[in-house]
């Protein structure tokens, strides 16, 4: 991701000339405004990915503390996802109407104070609405920071930027699991939340000062140009830009509800697949994210700390593999790699149940699990950037994590029924494994 020449201009940017928006930021070199961008991004990306794992590492204390069976674990987990996946849908179309940087600011502020909140839930029903509030702001920040960063970064290094940036929600679950694991047996389970409100708090305010809009979104829509023209000489203080400044990009808006735009110029069919993609693989990481704890601690023997930190091992081959995965993607291109991604978590996954493992080999088989499951995601979220317009990215990112968000309410409440129905982990492991072989077919359809 280095190496990017500098800003090559279609026309001198001369006061009065005009200025390919497109081009200047497909051939801009990588400096401080894009480095806060990313910076900030990062940031909030990487609490939004603790603050939605955050229940599953707290559940065996507060589950203890109010003497309640383990299957209530999962309507807790699915109504905070049901609230990330309104949050995604509905605030990724007003990002693509009034702009990224509002509504990244804004969400950062409500899911930090809601999370805090959240930490003095008294009980069950409490904590219920707590985090489908709280989800709503959630649920806006990836498709929003996935867009940002997008439309910041040179086009030969698109890709790796958007995957790298992404995985930040990866870090901030695997990070959860360390710091619930410190926290927990010292201040309590409620302290986790704290510490995931007080930290987004400090990022939002970090936002609200130093981060700019889209300059692509700005351009397309035609609005605010006198502060895209103070952003751009942030970008390249060697461009020569003034009020009499015209600035076009290599795409046009369309009026209407930017959902709808998603099935149409020939979009549907692939719009169809990645959601179907986003669903399944969703809601087999929210199934292992969510349950494992429980699954490992309760089901196979392994005490409390082993339990959550197997849990977490998931997360961390997950961020690992984003980074490995944007590599190969850059050079194998985003289907092949993908689909090779998805057909090893099958196996992956089923055999994380399987009896009589030794615990090296569990943390093996697990890493490469989250490896592909986890990581896969940002893989997913980056393809979709790349395909849809910049009147509609962010409504293309959000609407497919919305429809995953599905999966995610789902696979939590259909394992707590398995685990009533008293299945075998080896059987809940298999199960795990169905949506993911189904995840490698649809992305085999796309190619």
């Amino acid at each position: 991701m280095t190496g990017v020449q500098t800003c090559a201009l279609p026309i001198s940017g001369a006061p009065g000339a005009t200025l390919n928006l497109t081009e200047v930021m497909d051939n801009c070199r990588i400096g401080s405004l894009q480095i806060r961008v990313f910076v900030l991004c990062l940031g909030s990306l990487i609490m939004d990915g603790f603050d939605v794992q955050a229940m599953g590492y707290v559940a065996p204390a507060m589950l203890g503390e109010w003497n309640l069976p383990r299957p209530t674990l999962g309507p807790l987990l699915s109504i905070g996802h049901l609230g990330v996946m309104f949050g995604a849908i509905a605030f990724s179309m007003l990002a693509d109407k009034i702009g990224r940087r509002p509504v990244l600011i804004y969400a950062t502020f409500f899911f930090a104070l809601m999370t805090i909140a959240t930490a003095y839930a008294q009980n069950v029903e409490q904590m219920r609405w707590l985090r489908f509030i709280a989800g709503l702001g959630l649920g806006s920040i990836i498709p929003n920071a996935t867009a940002l960063v997008g439309e910041f970064s040179p086009k030969r290094t698109r890709v790796a930027w958007v995957m790298c940036i992404t995985m930040g929600f990866t870090l901030g679950a695997a990070i959860g699991g360390f710091v619930a694991n410190w926290l927990i047996p010292a201040y309590g389970w409620r302290s986790v939340f704290v510490f995931g409100g007080v930290i987004p708090l400090l990022i939002a305010i970090g936002m609200a000062i130093g981060m700019p809009e889209s300059l692509q979104f700005l351009a397309v829509r035609k609005r605010k140009l006198d502060q895209l023209a103070r952003w751009l000489k942030q970008l390249d203080p060697a461009l020569k830009v003034d009020a009499s400044t015209q600035f076009v990009v290599n795409e046009t808006s369309k009026r209407g509800v930017p959902f709808w735009h998603l099935f149409r110029e020939g979009r549907a069919f692939v719009t169809t697949l990645l959601w179907i993609v986003n669903f399944t693989n969703i809601l087999v990481l929210y199934s292992l994210s969510g349950w494992l704890p429980t699954i490992f601690q309760g089901l196979m023997g392994y005490d409390a700390s082993t339990a959550t930190l197997l849990a977490t091992t998931v997360q961390v081959g997950g961020t690992i593999g984003a980074f490995g995965l944007a590599w190969l993607i850059v050079r194998g291109g985003f289907i092949p790699m993908l689909t090779l991604t998805f057909a090893i978590a099958t196996v992956s996954v089923a055999l994380i149940g399987q009896p009589g493992l030794s615990l090296p080999v569990m943390y093996t088989i697990v890493f490469i699990a989250g490896w592909c499951v986890v990581g896969g995601q940002p893989g997913l979220n980056a393809l979709s950037s790349s395909y849809y317009p910049t009147y509609l990215r962010s409504t293309g990112v959000g609407a497919g994590l919305g429809i995953g968000r599905v999966g995610a309410i789902l696979g939590p409440t259909l394992a707590a029924q398995l685990v009533q129905w008293q299945w075998s982990p080896q059987q809940l492991l298999w199960a795990a494994a169905v949506p993911a072989l189904i995840s490698t077919l649809v992305v085999l359809t796309l190619w």
